[in-house]
């Protein structure tokens, strides 16, 4: 995986986590910067998303798989290291510039650290199609319709078959 290779080189204390949960738990740009450390459940393996774009998606469990829990194990170390402990109401992902400093707010954007991974590996796409990879590796895995739609938080079997068809085009890995 080319863009994790970079994910892990950049500057970025966030990104290489950030793009597991994008790959891996197929969540959205908002549901990540926003995840709190009370939603993710290590003793039962799952992450739990808050409030979703859609309807389908609100409350949905995400389990942490064999990629996005050592991402999740390691990261954690490095919060611990910078913020002393980690405490249920902070953010995952917390502001300050140029680097993190308040857990108590959320980073508002990785689109200057995604663009910077996607150059370095010389990648085409936004953000967002990530989440369709994780769509498109799914549904070749042979996972089901509602499955898909559990994870990804759709609502329809028409969003499902949209992002598998923009997971089949896109140039990310």
């Amino acid at each position: 995986m080319v863009c994790g290779t970079q994910a892990r080189k950049a500057r970025s204390p966030h990104i290489y986590l950030a793009l597991n949960m994008a790959l891996n738990a197929g969540m959205r740009d908002k549901e990540i910067k926003t995840l709190t450390w009370a939603q993710i459940h290590f003793d039962k393996n799952f992450l739990a998303v808050g409030r979703s774009k859609t309807e389908g998606g609100d409350g949905r469990t995400i389990p942490l798989n064999s990629a996005l829990l050592p991402a999740l194990l390691e990261y954690v170390e490095w919060y611990k290291k910078k913020f002393k402990e980690v405490r249920p109401e902070w953010y995952v992902f917390p502001w300050g510039k140029p680097r993190p400093s308040d857990p108590t707010r959320h980073v508002t954007t990785l689109k200057t650290s995604w663009t910077n991974v996607r150059e370095n590996a010389k990648v085409t796409g936004p953000w967002h199609d990530n989440r369709h990879t994780l769509v498109k590796e799914l549904g070749e895995s042979g996972a089901g319709d509602q499955t898909i739609m559990d994870i990804a938080g759709h609502v329809s079997k028409h969003v499902v078959a949209l992002g598998l068809h923009y997971g089949a085009r896109t140039g990310l890995y």
